[in-house]
């Protein structure tokens, strides 16, 4: 422990954000990082306890407690303190694939079970990791690990989301060989295409990408297995074949198809088309990007985004910069209490009202909060080429495990672009058939409990594919914990 008093001697600092209407202006990333001296003292603060829940990644209330990954937050802490950053680093790294990634989009799973957070602020975990990679990149302690020895096994992955990235990364560091399939034309998943330039500027994957290919992992990017390559011809060519196609199929709107209704978008469409319109730009102002062709704008309409989870706070800043005349965040839940409440207690993760950084864009921008709780779309209205100019919305009630609507709270809004962003029902149905492998009731690819591999085959399948929609965190913990399975099933054992 660095510090005996340091919990107690310094009050926690986050990094600092460009104020909303400032940020909104473009779409990079608004987070400032505080002075080396202070992310020391922030360090410095962690108590090094005897059992760091923080890394724990237990069950609690049916809810994971600190992080998947087992990062050793108490040890990293302790050396930032001292200023050995590039020991630090090295600690992260031993568990950690991509803290470049987490450090930027985690929601700090480890940050809600910290001993300090339970009568007052926990460690800022999350910018001191952020911190670690950033300076192990700026001060060249990053550099490309090449294996010596091959084994002359060759596997193939298809899906270059987080946890495709990671079973990969673990892969080509233990020998083998690996190639990545990945339909768009980047790689990422929903690193790439899902989340906002403001949270996860695409250069930080660009460069990790340059990295793997480096240490020998092949990206073939734009090839759709399934549709553009058949599965058959990889099994017949490779090892091992590893599903990492992610749940992408969305969860639809009863009241509107975006296939029937003009305006009606999928979440996950919408900002998949910014993000690419945004890379053809010269920069990343909101000016720059109007200049584009292939995005869905949203400047000047009243937009009304359905679910209330990250992608539906990513809908609402994206809309925001592009300059909406309204926005609508549609919640069927309840409205989380403020505060965490006796029946909810540390270090369970705190179920209490989260204003992400949409969220304070829109009350900055209009005024109040978007949200609007226990409410859904019943119905719209189109003119009469069919564009959508009206939505009727109800409130909703759980009554005995079921949602029920309730008569007399029906309200029509102006819309007239709808952005569905509910979740996902599990991977898309031709990604699974294509491999012959059986789904359970979430959608996701089933294996035998505990274990990545289908039996009886030479295909494993690792994160939301087979976990179901989930954290990048928990991506990166399936693909490191399946790597270690397929080298066992190539070689024997395994040293991962």
């Amino acid at each position: 422990m660095g510090k005996d008093t340091g919990f107690l001697e310094f009050q926690r600092k986050n990094n600092g954000d460009v104020p909303p209407k400032a940020r909104i202006l473009t779409f990079e990333e608004f987070h400032t990082p505080i002075c080396s001296e202070e992310r020391r003292n922030q360090a410095a603060r962690c108590m090094n306890c005897g059992v760091p829940f923080c890394q724990s990644a237990m069950s609690l209330s049916g809810m994971v407690v600190g992080c998947p990954l087992h990062n050793l937050i108490p040890e990293w802490n302790d050396e930032i303190y001292k200023g050995h950053d590039e020991h630090a680093f090295a600690r992260l790294r031993k568990t950690s694939n991509f803290p470049e990634f987490t450090g930027r989009v985690c929601p700090a799973l480890c940050e809600k079970a910290c001993m300090c957070g339970q009568y007052g602020d926990s460690v800022t975990v999350h910018d001191n990791e952020l911190f670690l990679v950033e300076s192990a990149y700026a001060n060249g302690y990053i550099k490309p690990v090449i294996p010596e020895i091959r084994s002359g096994k060759e596997i193939a992955v298809v899906g270059s989301g987080p946890s495709g990235l990671a079973v990969a990364d673990e892969l080509n560091h233990r020998g083998h060989l690996v190639t990545v399939f990945e339909r768009e034309d980047e790689i990422g998943g929903l690193l790439m295409y899902g989340i906002p330039n403001m949270k996860l500027d695409k250069s930080v994957i660009v460069r990790r990408r340059k990295l793997m290919e480096e240490e020998g992992v092949t990206f073939v990017t734009g090839v759709d297995v399934g549709k553009d390559k058949k599965g058959a011809e990889i099994l017949k060519a490779y090892d091992a074949v590893v599903l990492c196609c992610g749940a992408k199929k969305p969860r639809p709107l009863a009241a509107a198809d975006p296939a029937e209704v003009k305006g009606v978008y999928y979440a996950v469409d919408f900002l998949t088309r910014n993000t690419k319109a945004l890379m053809k730009a010269e920069d990343r102002s909101v000016e720059a990007l109007k200049k584009q062709s292939g995005f869905i704008d949203a400047a000047g309409k009243n937009v009304v985004i359905v679910g209330g989870g990250d992608t539906g706070n990513d809908c609402i800043g994206t809309v925001i910069r592009h300059g909406a005349k309204s926005v609508t965040a549609l919640e069927m839940m309840p409205k989380p209490p403020v505060e965490r409440a006796e029946s909810n207690p540390w270090p369970e993760w705190p179920k209490t009202l989260k204003t992400d950084y949409g969220h304070e864009e829109a009350i900055a921008v209009f005024g109040q909060d978007p949200r609007v709780f226990e409410t859904t779309v019943k119905s719209v209205t189109t003119d009469k080429k069919g564009h959508l100019k009206e939505i009727e919305t109800v409130k909703v009630a759980f009554k005995d495990g079921k949602l029920t609507e309730v008569k007399g709270s029906e309200k029509k809004i102006k819309c007239e672009l709808l952005l569905i962003a509910a979740g996902f029902i599990g991977c898309e149905d031709y990604a699974a058939e294509e491999f012959a492998v059986a789904r359970g009731p979430r959608g996701a690819v089933a294996t035998p409990e505990g274990s990545y591999h289908i039996p009886d085959t030479k295909i494993f399948s690792a994160g939301d594919m087979r976990r179901g929609q989930s954290l990048v965190v928990w991506a990166i913990a399936e693909g490191r914990a399946c790597a270690k399975e397929v080298d066992e099933y190539l070689m024997g054992y395994s040293n991962l």
